[in-house]
C-alpha cells in the first residue's frame, strides 16, 4: 500500500468513527498511535483530547493546524465508508483536514534531516463550538512559534484548486438572545395584556435596518434572526417570546456598534411597545485575519507545486483559527475537495483524490516557510 491509499484508509477510519466537540477521545489515540507509528514525537501538553506534535529542531518554529471534531448530524451521503455513529458525522471535513496533517507529518517526518527548524503539528480538538483553539493557546502551545499556518476544505472548489486573501478571510461570529416579557391575555381582548408577538415583530424588522441605514454601503455586515419561539394556542396572546440568531462581521468596529445598536433598538422599542427586554451578546471567534505576507508566499507555493490559485473573497462562516492569529502571524486558505453538497450537509464527502495533494502541499509549504523565516533570521 503506497501513501496516498494510506491515507484515504485512515481518512475513510476518522470518518467511520466521528466524535463531537470535546469527546475526541478515540481519533485523539488513533492518531496518536499512527504519529508514533513513524516515529514522530508527541509533546506532552495538558489537553483532554487531541494531539500536539513535534518534527524537526531548534529554531525557527511553524505550525501545522487540523482540527478533528464532527458534528450531531445524521449521515445521508455517498461515502464509502460511511458514518458508523447515528446522529454524528464529518459533514465539515475535518477527517479530511486531520488525514492531510496525518500525510504532511509522514512526508516532512520522511525528509526530517532537509528541515531547517521545526514544524509542530496541531491536531485541535472543538473547533465546532469555537474553543479548541484557546484550550490549545492556554496550554502553551504556541510559546515559540513565529508562523502559524492552517485550512479548509472547499467544497465548491474544484479538486487541484487552492485560495487565500490579505485580510479577513472568514468573520466575526457572535450569537445574540432577546427575551421579551409581556402580560398575557386573551387573543379577543389584547387591550388586557401587552404582546410580546408584535413587540417581537418590531425588533425583527427594525434589527435589519442597521445593516442597511448604520453601516456603509461598502462594508459587509449580516445580522440573521434564526429562532422564534412564543405562543401556547390560536387564541391566547402569550407572556414571552424568545428571540436568537447570529451576527456576522469583518472589521472590529462595525462589529461593536452593531452590538450597540441592536442593544439600543431592543430596549427602546420594547418600552414603546410596554414590554420587559433582556438583550444578551454571546461573542464568538474574532475574524480571521491573515499576514499579507504568509497570504502571498502560501499561494505562491501553491503555484510551484501545481495548485490553480484564487484571491478569493470572505466568507461568513466562521473559524477558531481565528485565534492563533490574534497570537502569531500566519494564513488560513482553502483547498479544493469538489463536493456536490456544501459544508454541515447530512449528504457532504470529500473527493478523496483531494488527500494526497493536500498533504503535499501542507508538506512543501512547511520546508519552504521554514527556509524562508531561516534567511530572513540570518540577514537580519
Amino acid at each position: 500500500m503506497n501513501l496516498e491509499e494510506k491515507l484515504i484508509s485512515l481518512r475513510r477510519e476518522l470518518h467511520q468513527h466521528p466524535e463531537l466537540s470535546g469527546e475526541e477521545f478515540q481519533t485523539t489515540q488513533k492518531l496518536t498511535a499512527w504519529l508514533k507509528e513513524a516515529g514522530i514525537r508527541i509533546l506532552p501538553y495538558d489537553l483532554k483530547t487531541g494531539v500536539v506534535a513535534e518534527i524537526g529542531h531548534g529554531s525557527p518554529v511553524i505550525a501545522l493546524r487540523a482540527d478533528i471534531d464532527a458534528l450531531p448530524i445524521e449521515e445521508n451521503s455517498e461515502a464509502v465508508c460511511p458514518s458508523l455513529e447515528k446522529g454524528k458525522m464529518h459533514a465539515c471535513g475535518h477527517d479530511f483536514h486531520a488525514t492531510v496533517l496525518l500525510g504532511a507529518a509522514l512526508l516532512l517526518k520522511q525528509n526530517e534531516s532537509r528541515l531547517v527548524g521545526t514544524v509542530r503539528l496541531f491536531f485541535q480538538p472543538a473547533e465546532e463550538n469555537y474553543s479548541g483553539a484557546l484550550q490549545l493557546i492556554k496550554a502553551g502551545v504556541l510559546n515559540d512559534v513565529d508562523v502559524v499556518f492552517g485550512f479548509h476544505n472547499a467544497p465548491k472548489m474544484p479538486v487541484g484548486e487552492f485560495g487565500t486573501c490579505h485580510g479577513a478571510i472568514m468573520a466575526n461570529v457572535d450569537r445574540f438572545e432577546i427575551n421579551l416579557a409581556g402580560v398575557g391575555a386573551h387573543a379577543a381582548y389584547p387591550e388586557n395584556g401587552t404582546d410580546v408577538i408584535v413587540a417581537a415583530s418590531e425588533i425583527i424588522n427594525s434589527l435589519q435596518t442597521i445593516v442597511s441605514r448604520n453601516i456603509s454601503s461598502h462594508d459587509s455586515a449580516i445580522i440573521s434572526v434564526t429562532r422564534i419561539n412564543a405562543g401556547s394556542g390560536w387564541n391566547i396572546l402569550p407572556e414571552k417570546a424568545e428571540l436568537e440568531g447570529t451576527v456576522r462581521t469583518f472589521d472590529a468596529s462595525i462589529r461593536k456598534e452593531i452590538q450597540r445598536r441592536m442593544r439600543d433598538l431592543v430596549y427602546y422599542l420594547a418600552k414603546a411597545m410596554d414590554v420587559g427586554a433582556q438583550f444578551l451578546w454571546h461573542e464568538g471567534p474574532p475574524a480571521v485575519i491573515n499576514t499579507p505576507y504568509w497570504s502571498d508566499f502560501s499561494a505562491k507555493i501553491a503555484r510551484q507545486f501545481g495548485y490553480v490559485t484564487h484571491n478569493v473573497t470572505p466568507q461568513n462562516g466562521g473559524e477558531d483559527f481565528a485565534h492563533y492569529l490574534h497570537h502569531r502571524p500566519g494564513v488560513f486558505f482553502h483547498i479544493g475537495t469538489g463536493s456536490p453538497q456544501s459544508l454541515h450537509h447530512p449528504g457532504f464527502n470529500i473527493d478523496e483524490k483531494a488527500i494526497f495533494p493536500a498533504a503535499e502541499y501542507y508538506a512543501l509549504l512547511a520546508e519552504e516557510a521554514l527556509k524562508d523565516l531561516k534567511n530572513t533570521q540570518a540577514s537580519a
